[in-house]
């Protein structure tokens, strides 16, 4: 069977067994770096990209992708929401009335964002019924003036299913006593728990009551947008402003939680390259292995360049030869790598059942288990990036060992 000399004469060097094993040493090194290094990025960007995909799917699921609202109140919000329908952008529409309060309950006070909406309008645009712990969004009744809290908040309000919490507006109402607050006392119906952040800070009441306590009459601050891309929410809430008389304008959720995701993306860009870090370490190995070889070997190199060898034929063997260790620790490093994606959630989960600790608290975290979300663009830009150092440092030494002259390197055997 023909096969290339440079080729042939690579792999028998990959193959032999050396005189010198502190450089067998330094080549297992190299290898098992590329193998850490390629699974621990891929592993890494894996689970980075699993706590990207749910705060967008928890987060984004409660916060509106795009709103359209009014300079007031919003009194022909059924038009707004019929023109926004026409547009193909959009999935869903739900008329909101938005204020922040402050809830009081056995002497307990929180302030928080208290969101009027309709349960019906509001399932198609909120994954809130799909994360409540006890009640149901329908049971919000207009006229009952009932209260779905967020569990941090409700725990930290002492407050549960069928206690009643007082609302506190910042308007104030004049009467014969002086200046006073306007209160309003409400039941609790239902607890949802979708993350952190909202759980301790949202509240949820019927439209028809928040009508009732900001006196909007049949009018609400704006109408709330779900997208079929929530990529697209900015051209399209302001697409459909500009449909509107002046007034009106629009708002969408990179402007609300962009810096958020902002913030992930580039963390995740920092650990990628900081854990690139260790597969040049091992990129470095393989130069200070091929360095050696090629000092080890230049009896051998003299021998080949006096037989007709080429200096090309020389350096290609040595490339060859360098790139075998580069490529099997990529790939196995991959193999790692996509196995421990897959598994990562499993196995931490064990380790936390055998070792009785929780690596994540609920009541800190808005998830209590470790995500992960294996992309293959993420694979091969990590086995790209590997292949490519362990290519770059094969040319050093190999152009060092296509400029020994035979001469010189007879002269002493």
């Amino acid at each position: 069977m023909f096969k290339p000399l440079p080729l042939f004469i690579g792999l028998r060097y990959t193959r032999a067994k050396r005189r010198n094993h502190f450089i067998s040493f330094i080549s297992l090194t190299s290898m098992l770096g590329m193998i850490i290094g390629v699974a621990v990025l891929i592993l890494v960007m894996s689970v980075m990209n699993g706590f990207d995909r749910e705060l967008r799917e928890r987060i984004l699921g409660m916060v509106p992708h795009a709103t359209i609202q009014a300079d007031g109140s919003m009194q022909d919000w059924q038009d707004v929401a019929a023109l926004a329908m026409d547009d193909d952008a959009v999935a869903a529409v739900a008329p909101f009335i938005q204020g922040q309060v402050m809830l009081t309950h056995a002497g307990h006070v929180q302030g928080a964002l208290v969101n009027a909406v309709l349960p019906k309008a509001e399932e198609q645009v909120s994954i809130v019924n799909d994360h409540m712990l006890a009640g149901e969004l329908e049971q919000l009744q207009a006229g009952e003036f009932g209260i779905i809290l967020g569990e941090l908040l409700a725990r930290q309000l002492r407050a549960s299913v069928g206690s009643k919490v007082t609302l506190v507006m910042p308007q104030a109402t004049a009467s014969p006593a002086g200046v006073l607050p306007r209160l309003k006392r409400f039941t609790v119906t239902g607890v949802f728990k979708v993350g952190a952040q909202l759980d301790s800070s949202l509240a949820l009441i019927h439209l028809a009551d928040g009508a009732k306590l900001y006196r909007l009459a049949d009018g609400v601050h704006g109408v709330r947008l779900k997208l079929h891309d929530l990529f697209a929410a900015g051209p399209t809430a302001w697409r459909i402003a500009a449909q509107l008389p002046s007034g009106y304008w629009a708002s969408d959720w990179t402007r609300t939680q962009g810096n958020l995701f902002q913030a992930i993306k580039l963390e995740k860009t920092m650990i990628g390259l900081l854990l690139l870090m260790i597969v040049v370490v091992a990129a470095f190995n393989i130069i200070s292995t091929l360095v050696m070889v090629v000092t080890d070997k230049r009896s051998d190199i003299a021998i080949l360049r006096t037989m007709g060898a080429s200096p090309r034929t020389i350096m290609l063997s040595f490339m060859v030869q360098g790139s075998v260790i580069g490529v099997v620790g990529t790939v196995l490093g991959a193999l790692f790598g996509i196995i421990l994606a897959l598994s990562v959630s499993d196995v931490v989960a064990w380790l936390e059942q055998l070792l009785d600790v929780q690596v994540l608290s609920a009541e800190v975290y808005f998830i209590s288990y470790i995500p992960s979300q294996l992309l293959l663009t993420d694979v091969f830009v990590v086995c790209a990036s590997s292949l490519l150092l362990s290519f770059l440092a094969t040319l050093y030494p190999s152009m060092r060992a296509a400029k020994i002259q035979p001469a010189e390197a007879l002269r002493y055997e």
